[in-house]
Order: structure tokens, then C-alpha cells, then sequence
């Protein structure tokens, strides 16, 4: 849709809303929901307020910047591959903010990357100690606080606002999926509570989100566990679960953590069907309902091998959706996979597929974070 049709069709709708409140008219009906009508939004811009966009290389491509400025994306994810340097991909966000306002949509964008620490750093600097350095040290607590702010004033330093971190993971065995880039602070789950508190709160203090990853827990999986290539089940028992996986995430939520990814595995204990992220029993039921998390979820990545056996990028965020995702990841760095996922809740929401008030529910999730970020 180009953008003056949008415009005329938000102007038709405050017209109609306008004449409602004086109630001369019946409510609005067919597929523009309360707050579709409320704020003007089409399905369409409704749909991109849940999806987080991915490109590859250094220049952010045009169709991208029209996705933004239409007002048909949250935000978008950074990769290696996009950063040459501190001040060009400054220059980046400074880019993709300019587009934003041109958005309908007020709130900042989602800027967001992988800072965890050691390995995993798409950005130079802090910090430099990995997960499992932080834990294993003499004053893991301290380190783990220092490397919270040094993620945080990094990532705001170059206009970013959300790391996808820390790893709450709890490793079973040395070596294992989580735990072979160092990427868990340690197998002992109340070093992990801690160590997590530590670096959410601190990060935050810098005006970036924080991230706890990957609900309910990768730690049990082994070094050939990897959900990004291909299904994995995880047979945890429920007490074992909540016991040791699940344990840092009530700290976390105390702490006020903004987002938490949803892992891609299967837990029988909990959905012996679906991955965590396509499963309402784990995030309805288990994240939301047993431990009372308010905030915003976010998936991995959707391309993900793990969900080979649930179709298309597409139909798997429309499944992730149903389940209680609020944040759709796009991160095959092709802004096509992102419209064609906004597209697809557009149409599930239109189509009945989607349930209206839990999907305005969740953009209105979205965009309190985006409105509490610079």
C-alpha cells in the first residue's frame, strides 16, 4: 500500500470515529478492530508493530527504509556482517530512525544485536568477558554488573536500544550446546539467578533493554542440540525443569526484564507437540500464567531449523503468534522474509486466525517498550 491511501484511510477512520462518539453510527465492525480504529493504524501497519526486520551487508536496503517509514516494522536486528565500525553503523541507526519519522507510528524503533560477551559480540568492546568467565570468577556478581553496563553504554553509544542478552541458560554438561562459546554463566542455577539480576539490572540503568534467553532452558541440550539447524526435544521433568531451568527467570522478572526469548526446543514436560515458542502451554501457561511475566516475548530466529516441520516463515510466526509471541525475529537478513511475515498476520488477523484483543494487546506491549526506549 503506498503510503497516501494509508494516510486517506486514517483520515476516513478518524472521520468515522468522530461521528461514533457522537453516537449517530453503529460500532465499526468487520475486520478494523477497537484499537486499529483507535489509533488509525491499518492491518498491515497493526501487523508490523510485531515484526523485527534483518538485512545483510552495510547499507540498509531502500525497501527496508520504505517498510519503516510506512510504518510496517518494529525494528531490526544488527548482525556482523552489518557493522564495519562504530560510527557506520552509527550512521545506520541514525538512518533507520530518520526513516521512523516519517512512520506513523511515534515510537522509536527496536534497534536491537547479540552482545552477550566473549564469543558472542557483534560489536567491538564491551564486554570482553564471556558468560562463563563472569561466573566462574572471584566476584561474579560485581562482573557480571560491569559487563551489564559496558553492554549497555556500548550499545547506546552507536543508537542501539535492546541487547539480546544475557544467556539465563543453566548448562548440565561441560561442553554442551550452551555452554561450548561460553556462553552460560555456570551450572549451578542460583550463580546464573544472580549473575543474570546483575547484568539485566545494570544494562537497564543505561536505557537498554535487557533480554533473558532462552525460556524455559537450552542447558540440557548436547553439543548437536543446536535448534538453529535442525528439531531438538529436550526431556527435562517438569520438576527438573522449573527446579533448575526455569529458576533464574522469577529473579529476572523481579528485576523488571524487558524482553524474553522463547527457546525453539521441544519440552515434553510442558508440550510434548511443539517447540516453547510455538506453544501456549509454555508461554501462556508456564511463562505468563505460573510466573507472571507482564513483558514483552520475543521468538528466535523464525528461519530457525527446528521449525522445519511447521511450514513457512510466514506460517510459523502466525503459529508463534497464536501461542502468545509478541516479537516476531526476521533474522534471515532479507527484509522480504520480514513483509512477507507482517503480510501473513495481516491476513491472519483479518481472516479471524488471530484473535483481535490479544493481538492488540500485544502490539500495545511492543510499543509501551518502544516508548520507554530512546
Amino acid at each position: 500500500m503506498d503510503g497516501t491511501s494509508g494516510l486517506d484511510r486514517r483520515s476516513a477512520l478518524k472521520s468515522i470515529l468522530t461521528v461514533a462518539a457522537a453516537g449517530t453510527v453503529a460500532p465499526l465492525a468487520g475486520s478494523w478492530t477497537r484499537a486499529q480504529a483507535q489509533t488509525g493504524l491499518t492491518s498491515q501497519q497493526l501487523a508490523g508493530q510485531r515484526v523485527i526486520f534483518s538485512y545483510s551487508g552495510l547499507t540498509v536496503p531502500s525497501a527496508l527504509l520504505q517498510q519503516i517509514s510506512a510504518g510496517q516494522a518494529a525494528g531490526v536486528i544488527f548482525f556482523g556482517g552489518n557493522i564495519s565500525s562504530e560510527s557506520q553503523i552509527a550512521s545506520v541507526v541514525q538512518q533507520l530512525r530518520q526513516a521512523q519519522q516519517q512512520s506513523p507510528v511515534a515510537a522509536p524503533l527496536l534497534l536491537m544485536t547479540d552482545q552477550e560477551g566473549g564469543e558472542v559480540r557483534r560489536l567491538p568492546g564491551a564486554p570482553a568477558m564471556s558468560e562463563k568467565q563472569i561466573g566462574a570468577s572471584k566476584n561474579p556478581v560485581t562482573n557480571a554488573s560491569s559487563a551489564g553496563t559496558g553492554a549497555g553504554q556500548n550499545l547506546a553509544g552507536v543508537g542501539m536500544n535492546v541487547n539480546l542478552a544475557p544467556v539465563l541458560d543453566v548448562y548440565y554438561k561441560s561442553g554442551n550446546f550452551i555452554d561450548q562459546f561460553q556462553r552460560s554463566y555456570s551450572s549451578n542455577a542460583s550463580v546464573v539467578t544472580s549473575c543474570g539480576m546483575a547484568f539485566i539490572t545494570a544494562q537497564q540503568k543505561t536505557g537498554v533493554a535487557a533480554t533473558a534467553k532462552h525460556f524455559p532452558g537450552l542447558g540440557s541440550a548436547t553439543k548437536s542440540q543446536n535448534t538453529d539447524t535442525g528439531p531438538v526435544t529436550l526431556n527435562v521433568s517438569l520438576s527438573g525443569l522449573r527446579a533448575k531451568d526455569e529458576a533464574p527467570y522469577p529473579v529476572a522478572i523481579t528485576a523488571g526484564v524487558k524482553l524474553i526469548m522463547a527457546s525453539w526446543a521441544v519440552y515434553p514436560a510442558l508440550d510434548a507437540a511443539k517447540p516453547a515458542g510455538l506453544s501456549s502451554a509454555a508461554i501462556q501457561g508456564e511463562l505468563r500464567g505460573r510466573l507472571g511475566y507482564q513483558g514483552v516475548t520475543i521468538t528466535d530466529a523464525i528461519e530457525a531449523g527446528a521449525l522445519g516441520a511447521f511450514g513457512s516463515n510466514a506460517q510459523r510466526a502466525v503459529l508463534a503468534a497464536q501461542a502468545g509471541m509478541d516479537l516476531l525475529l526476521c533474522s534471515a537478513q532479507d527484509p522480504a522474509q520480514g513483509q512477507s511475515v507482517v503480510t501473513a498476520l495481516a491476513s491472519a488477523l483479518d481472516g479471524g486466525q488471530l484473535d483481535p484483543t490479544a493481538f492488540n494487546t500485544a502490539a500495545d506491549r511492543v510499543t509501551a517498550l518502544r516508548s520507554s526506549l530512546h
